[in-house]
């Protein structure tokens, strides 16, 4: 008789799971004793997931939820064969971490020459996602030779600054003279006394009162062991979870020590990327000036210049200023507020084309105390503050906005060489200049919106605590106690002062002018005020003061260029590129023939139709036009423009519409 043939027990047989999601239902085969990380490891492969960003319920709601771990098994979970799941996916905003694709075919979030034919190489390139692959590794990550072909592959293309190109080529060394008493040899040889010093040499830079090292020096004092910086890599500090983690469900659900940002401590920056900025000449500080004199009201604006070699520092870089926009804004006694700009793309395009960059941005904080003598008060100084939290938070915005590439940096970029200026009151009660960075730190700390302001402080910020929607990662600064111990604290609140690197700012003995300066001057953009409103009239009346051989001088004005290039009537832009060449080399002749054109010949005729007259009427609508609507008189006679077919309502020589004559 044959015996009787055993029956499995429930806990090693292997029990289907149904998995219901958006795309279908599928089947999952699991053992009882498998542990819920391996359910969401099969439910990751069957369901062709991109990442693990879901979770799984007994019920369609997510209060039941079957959480993710290496401990609890499905037994525990009281799941039996044939039990029926639900996929839900999650929306979260740990997306820090950037695929290799991403990095080799983007530089400053800009695509690259050639990404289009290595996509797919790109792709294959990839971490597996297979079984296997997830246990041996959890996280997705790269192998280290593929990380160091695309950090080398990004450094063959990063395009530096003109000026980081011609301070490489430079020795940067510090001469000295032979000293007569130590010095035992001929002139043609050297010893330890007069030998060239580094220009990261700590006693010179403290001889010469010089506080921070210029960036250039520190790259070569970085690069300057046996291995020539071959292992350097500069990298930003980094406040959020890597994504892509599969031991756990997403924050807040989860987190672990891969992907857990490390908790930072703050350094005071050694370096500064702008050693100095140099105003041209002080008419454009005095311009940006004149709106606070006439209204009382706070002004901000954006420096457009250049990057040039500054002598006075070891490879230093002075960024030289020729040209302040002042963008839309609303500005009273206590502060300013940035509007919408929809001329940015075009003033960036115009100064790009004159050879100029946005370098850094100016705003004013002026409190009269005398009006006589045109003091000001003094409130900025060490027992107050420099720079307010808000203010530190914004430089750090617009920092981020305008990268320094980077040839030692894997993401192609590091830091930022815009600066910050700030016109307030000085110690003697008056109007001067200060300029700042804030440190690199700072700019990444603020970009993964860490940090905020106080409310009552304004030498005080304060890093954010952690939340169900943002993981925040301790940050800590070190400062000297009442026993002059060094001691580490957090940074709930932080002083602002530990973010800052102060940049002196300055103007030359002899003033420079890269843009002609006029008797005439055109009203500057964007200040709504009686005589600084721009229109065709007010453009008629500035060129009717130069001759025809002085067309180069009337256009050697920015305001005037962004003007003419976006005129409502007739936008020159598509046609402008020449005269900013000539504008640009300063080259007469280039401007003449541009002159002739015949776009700018439509203007000229529009120009010779408007008379003083017209000219004093449009100012007129202009002022009226500043306040509130005016009723038309009733005495007033209609009549239509014979260029914009505008029906107006008012008895003046020029339409209300467009400005021209009638």
């Amino acid at each position: 008789m044959n015996p009787r043939p055993r029956r499995r027990t429930p806990t090693s047989a292997a029990m289907i799971i149904r998995v219901q999601s958006a795309d279908g239902t599928k089947r999952v085969e699991v053992k009882p004793t498998d542990t819920t990380k391996t359910l969401y490891e099969k439910v990751y492969e069957i369901h062709n997931l991109s990442s693990f960003d879901f979770t799984l319920t007994t019920s369609r709601d997510i209060k039941s939820e079957i959480a993710s771990s290496s401990r609890k098994t499905l037994k525990g979970c009281k799941l039996n064969h044939g039990d029926m799941l639900f996929l839900h996916k999650l929306d979260t905003e740990g997306k820090n971490g950037s695929s290799i694709k991403s990095k080799e075919n983007e530089i400053f979030g800009h695509p690259v020459a050639g990404s289009s034919s290595s996509s797919n190489t790109s792709s294959r390139s990839l971490p597996s996602t297979s079984k296997n692959a997830m246990k041996s590794s959890p996280s997705t990550s790269t192998s280290s030779g593929t990380s160091q072909q695309i950090a080398s592959r990004i450094k063959s293309m990063v395009e530096e600054d003109e000026v980081d190109r011609i301070l490489a080529k430079e020795d940067g060394r510090i001469p000295r003279k032979q000293n007569p008493q130590l010095c035992r040899h001929g002139s043609t040889n050297k010893c330890v006394h007069c030998i060239p010093l580094d220009p990261w040499d700590e006693n010179y830079l403290k001889e010469q009162n010089i506080k921070h090292l210029s960036f250039t020096s520190y790259l070569r004092k970085l690069t300057s062991g046996v291995d020539k910086g071959k292992f350097v890599s500069l990298d930003d500090i980094n406040c959020r979870i890597k994504a892509g983690c599969k031991d756990h469900p997403p924050w807040p659900k989860g987190i672990c020590s891969k992907c857990q940002p490390s908790a930072i401590t703050l350094n005071r920056q050694s370096y500064r990327h702008v050693d100095n900025v140099m105003f041209e000449n002080p008419n454009l500080v005095e311009r940006f000036l004149n709106y606070w004199r006439v209204t009382g009201h706070q002004r901000l604006g954006f420096l457009y210049g250049r990057y040039e070699p500054h002598l006075d520092v070891p490879l230093g870089i002075k960024a030289t200023v020729v040209a302040v926009y002042e963008p839309p804004q609303e500005g009273t006694r206590d502060h300013v507020k940035l509007l919408p700009d929809p001329r940015k793309d075009l003033v960036d395009e115009i100064a790009k084309g004159l050879g100029l960059t946005c370098v850094g941005w100016i705003f004013t904080d002026l409190v009269p105390l005398d009006a006589n003598n045109g003091t000001v008060r003094y409130l900025r100084h060490a027992g107050t503050y420099f720079l307010s939290a808000h203010e530190v938070i914004t430089a750090a915005h617009l920092q981020h906005l305008h990268p320094n590439p980077c040839r030692l940096s894997p993401e192609g970029r590091f830091g930022s060489k815009f600066v910050t200026v700030i016109v307030t009151g000085d110690q003697n009660n008056q109007v001067h200049m200060e300029g700042y960075q804030v440190s690199n730190q700072c700019q990444s700390v603020v970009r993964d919106k860490c940090l905020i302001p106080t409310k009552d402080a304004p030498e005080l910020a304060y890093i954010k605590e952690s939340t169900a929607e943002q993981y925040v990662p301790d940050v800590y600064f070190k400062e000297k106690d009442q026993y002059n111990n060094e001691v580490v604290r957090l940074g709930r609140p932080l002083p602002v002062e530990y973010l800052l690197l102060d940049c002196p700012v300055s103007t030359p003995n002899e003033p420079l002018y890269t843009f002609a300066v006029n008797e005439a001057s055109f009203p500057v953009a964007n200040r709504m005020v009686e005589g600084h409103l721009q229109d065709f009239t007010t453009l008629a009346a500035y060129l009717k003061k130069f001759t025809d051989d002085q067309f180069l001088e009337a256009m050697s004005d920015l305001h005037v260029l962004i003007y003419i290039a976006a005129m409502d009537m007739l936008p020159l832009r598509e046609y402008i590129g020449p005269l900013l060449e000539a504008v640009k080399t300063r080259n007469r002749a280039a401007a003449l023939e541009w002159k002739q054109s015949g776009h700018w010949a439509t203007v000229e005729q529009l120009v010779m139709a408007s008379g003083p007259e017209s000219l004093a009427g449009a100012r007129g609508a202009d002022v009226v036009g500043v306040g509130s609507s005016t009723q038309p008189s009733a005495a007033a006679t209609s009549w239509t423009c014979q260029h914009c077919t505008f029906i107006n309502q008012t008895a003046t020589e020029s339409c209300d519409m467009c400005h021209l004559p009638k």
